[in-house]
């Protein structure tokens, strides 16, 4: 099979974790979209797995975690009439556990909102922690049941809960695109003892927003959004390992997992192409052509 340059892999790759659409990626780089779709593919299951085994006894002091909503193939309330919707169609939630220092993306689920993948999320994320650590979480009961069954009491556990106000301003579809005014929020104690200074959601809500600009099937108003939910998961690993480990954190200067201490150096894109590569081995070598020999002519007995 013919395999684009390396230089072109990683122009695509690059592009799709930069907020640009499929679409947009095939004119610019000139593929077709198949090929963008192709590479796509390969590149998530990699990423996924590279995450999994690299991300792990990572000596964290504070964790965030905060669900991010997006859809695929059609919003949930359009999804019962939408014409040969695919299993996965609907509302999805992306779940991340985000250290407040390294801002090292720890773990990730992908899924619904309910306790089911909160307790995913915690289980995934209790395998990856070196040490006790202070977790907050916004108020979303969901969380209250899973860090328990995670983590019992080996945890410094507070959970911070926004208060708003009545739904009040904006008579028209703006209403739709402004919450309701935030009047405060409340810190509770949950399990052990957590520092309420620290008791705060701004790092993992700040990282929802790189996200939604990181990844075009996350921007709302567009067509950009996911159409099957395995493409979702594969750019959302892609994008995972891209942020830990190639790219440069403005404010720490670094990379994520440099600052966490797992890697020793700024990867580029070029090496997330090589784990591609390496994960597919070396091509195989070509048979040479052999024509077809002709049948010998039936002999006519006389």
């Amino acid at each position: 099979m013919n395999k684009l340059p390396l230089a072109k892999r990683a122009q695509i790759l690059s592009m799709l974790c930069e907020g640009s659409s499929m679409r947009s990626i095939s004119r610019v780089a000139d593929v077709s979209i198949n090929t963008v779709y192709g590479l796509l593919a390969a590149a998530g299951p990699v990423c996924a797995q590279f995450h999994d085994a690299t991300v792990r006894g990572v000596a964290s002091k504070r964790v965030q975690c905060d669900e991010v909503w997006s859809f695929c193939y059609a919003k949930q309330k359009n999804v019962a009439t939408a014409k040969a919707a695919p299993e996965g169609a609907g509302d999805v939630w992306t779940w991340t556990a985000l250290d407040a220092d390294s801002k090292l993306v720890l773990s990730w689920a992908v899924g619904g909102r309910d306790a089911g993948y909160a307790l995913a999320l915690m289980d995934d994320l209790r395998g990856r922690l070196a040490n006790r650590v202070q977790l907050t979480t916004d108020g979303h009961r969901a969380y209250l049941e899973a860090v328990e069954e995670a983590f019992g009491a080996d945890i410094d556990y507070g959970m911070l809960v926004k208060l708003y106000g009545a739904e009040t301003g904006g008579q028209g579809h703006e209403r739709k695109y402004s919450p309701s005014e935030c009047l405060g929020a409340r810190k509770d104690t949950i399990t052990g003892n957590p520092d309420p200074k620290h008791v705060s959601t701004s790092y993992t809500e700040r990282h929802n927003l790189t996200m939604r600009m990181s990844m075009r099937r996350f921007t709302r108003l567009t067509n950009a959004f996911s159409k099957k939910v395995e493409n979702h998961c594969h750019a959302l690993a892609l994008y995972f390992v891209f942020y830990n480990f190639a790219r440069r954190h403005q404010t720490l200067r670094v990379s994520p997992a440099m600052a966490a201490g797992i890697s020793d150096r700024l990867w580029s894109m070029d090496d997330i192409v090589a784990l591609i590569d390496a994960a597919e081995g070396e091509p195989k070598k070509r048979g040479l052509y052999k024509p077809r020999q002709p049948k010998s002519a039936p002999q006519i007995s006389k």
